[in-house]
């Protein structure tokens, strides 16, 4: 398997998905007939892999996981069904912590 970035491609999926969302980043690539979606957002991080012919195997879940979010499954949102999976990590931002220099 080999994850080849194919995202100046599809400039209007990039530019709609910037302009439309709170996404800061996407990113697009092929994993032969199946295509991946990966977006980043102040809050969140998106996969969406979507093959037309076949289901969505779980060994191209482990692969593109280890080469995009690189995070354990369980740690994740999924959404599978059969063709589409949706993957979804919630990052937690940290408060600013403010530090006197006066104490």
């Amino acid at each position: 398997m080999k994850l080849i970035n194919i995202t100046n491609n599809h400039p209007k999926l990039v530019n709609e998905q910037l302009s439309n969302t709170d996404a800061q980043m996407v990113k697009v690539y092929s994993l032969g007939q199946t295509t991946v979606i990966y977006t980043i957002a102040p809050t969140h991080k998106d996969l969406v892999i979507i093959n037309p012919k076949r289901p969505i195997r779980d060994n191209e879940i482990d692969y593109v996981l280890q080469r995009t979010i690189k995070a354990p499954l369980q740690s994740l949102e999924v959404t599978h069904v059969g063709n589409f999976v949706e993957i979804t990590q919630s990052l937690k931002k940290k408060r600013p912590t403010f530090v006197s220099r006066f104490s």
